[in-house]
């Protein structure tokens, strides 16, 4: 099952530790903070032979990584990992070679497990040592019973140092598990990526394989990349990744990895994203919050390997339900955050800023099926929303897999299609107003907008909508304008056959083409 921590919590903690706020730490000589960090003897480092310590992994049994004084780092709650800062004059980089400095996480209760973390340069290596003097916190604070050299929880890294704010700004984080997210072009944190998902929405629990060490090696210009190695192990596999950043107007991620399986695994996913959806405009329930809408991510879009582009509303089921869209080798797919109306959430968390993120495969992935997972949830501190790629073929204990992929944490999809797409999904009752509504009769408003259905203004195009239904009977289905807009909706009653969930697709067809994305949506009629 997708991870149950407290995503607001989260939130609050990493704003306190910098994730958009300013750092707090003692003035200091930044010409002085490489040499006080702590760092190990130089060894050598090259990304294949960490992949070979991978694979060397995956053949021994797995020993979980160990919490240093476990007594102590449960103590370190909420509230006081939030008075625990980093202080920014000792970041990685802080004086160069690199342009973006890195910053690093304490541990804490909800962040127990360590981190080994290196600093490259060429190809050699040296182990960054935990000490509390890089950590600004009350003089009573229980972290400081911690050992030295105790590990970090994880690392940040930081806008440009030619940034006069650059300590007060970071854009990449990684930070439990195989966790780590990104700003997008509109400056604020969202959804999370993972580095694998491992029996996701199965009987048993869900796994969570943790990135264990991380290897740092800067870029020396503002266009340049940060490579970041990673060493992934579980009980159920090990990997090894290569993560190469870019920080652009948004944040650009090219991913390779490559794992071994120790055991056979019922449900694997590959590039997994994680979000939250609680409501929108599609779905709330009286009286459910004051706000309009409240989500990371409204829909899920996928562009298929036939070329068609999907758009699937995200829904707040009551029991966990999985969606399996069946395809080979996809051009792409991603959680968006489509409403960006800051009147459609009134939130001082800046809803309507969140990132999209956009999963764009390298090479071809074969068959498979883009899974969604999505979890019942009745507060926004919860990530309830998971999609990732499962491929066809059974995952068995010995096999290995390499992946290749790019993350494109922006404001839209990066590779925007040329059908019109849907913005809104409106349903109440069915009939029509100023008449009895029949009981058991529900009514569809999708709007759709872009400039495929400009010719609809005129007379040259015939445009009929298309509406399908797994059960029940669609009536009635015609297309209108949206007043005042350049928008088009297609409207439809739906009467559905029993209480049990319906599939329904959509799109708008003109002279015999589709004008729009196909819009699928699973609808649970009221008992």
């Amino acid at each position: 099952m997708v991870s149950n921590l407290s995503r607001r919590r989260f939130l609050r903690a990493g704003l306190l530790l910098g994730l958009g706020a300013p750092l707090l730490g003692p003035a200091s000589s930044v010409s002085a903070a490489r040499q006080r960090l702590k760092l190990g003897l130089t060894q050598p480092f090259s990304y294949q032979g960490l992949v070979e310590r991978a694979g060397a992994l995956a053949k021994r049994p797995y020993t979980p990584p160990q919490s240093p004084r476990p007594e102590v780092v449960r103590k370190i709650d909420y509230e006081t990992w939030g008075n625990i800062r980093f202080k920014p004059d000792y970041a990685l980089f802080a004086d160069g070679p690199s342009v973006y400095p890195a910053t690093f996480f304490h541990l804490g209760q909800f962040f127990q497990k360590p981190v080994t973390i290196y600093a490259v340069e060429g190809n050699q290596a040296r182990r960054i040592y935990y000490s509390s003097e890089y950590f600004a916190m009350p003089k009573d604070s229980i972290a400081r019973q911690l050992p030295e050299k105790s590990g970090f929880a994880g690392f940040r890294l930081q806008e440009s140092r030619h940034r006069p704010d650059w300590r007060n700004q970071d854009w990449i984080a990684f930070l439990g598990a195989s966790y780590f997210r990104a700003i997008g072009e509109l400056n604020q944190y969202g959804l999370s990526a993972r580095g694998v998902v491992v029996d996701c929405a199965e009987p048993t629990p869900e796994e969570f394989p943790d990135f264990t060490e991380f290897y740092i090696q800067g870029a020396p210009k503002e266009s340049d990349p940060v490579l970041v190695y990673a060493l992934l192990d579980g009980p159920s596999l090990t990997g090894a990744y290569r993560f190469s950043l870019w920080r652009t107007e948004g944040v650009l991620q090219e991913v390779e990895a490559t794992l071994f399986l120790r055991k056979d695994i019922t449900r694997l996913g590959f590039a997994p994203l994680t979000s939250m959806y609680w409501f929108s405009e599609s779905e709330k329930r009286r009286l459910e919050d004051w706000r309009p809408e409240v989500h990371d991510s409204d829909g899920l879009a996928i562009w298929t390997g036939s070329g068609e582009r999907i758009w699937r509303p995200l829904i707040n089921p009551p029991f966990a339900v999985t969606s399996s869209f069946v395809d080979r080798d996809p051009k792409g797919f991603g959680l968006l955050q489509r409403d960006r109306a800051a009147e459609h959430y009134l939130d001082g968390v800046n809803y309507e800023r969140r990132p999209s993120l956009w999963v764009e495969p390298l090479g071809q992935w074969g068959p498979g099926a883009v899974q969604l997972v999505e979890l019942p949830t009745d507060d926004e501190i919860h990530d309830n929303i998971t999609v990732y790629w499962r491929p066809a073929e059974p995952a068995r204990a010995g096999a290995s897999y390499r992946l290749h992929y790019r993350l494109h944490w922006f404001a839209d999809e990066p590779h925007p299609a040329s059908v019109a797409r849907c913005v809104a999904t409106r349903i109440g009752r069915g009939g029509q107003p100023g008449k009895p509504r029949p009981k058991g009769l529900y009514k569809f408003a999708v709007e759709f907008a872009g400039t495929a259905l400009e010719p609809l203004w005129g007379n040259s195009v015939k445009a009929v909508p298309v509406v399908t239904a797994s059960r029940g009977e669609v009536q009635g289905a015609f297309i209108e304008p949206v007043p005042g807009t350049r928008r088009w909706r297609a409207i439809f009653d739906l009467r559905p056959d029993g209480t049990e969930p319906v599939e329904l697709r959509l799109f708008i067809r003109g002279n015999e083409d589709a004008l729009t994305e196909t819009w699928l949506y699973q609808f649970r009629p009221l008992g």
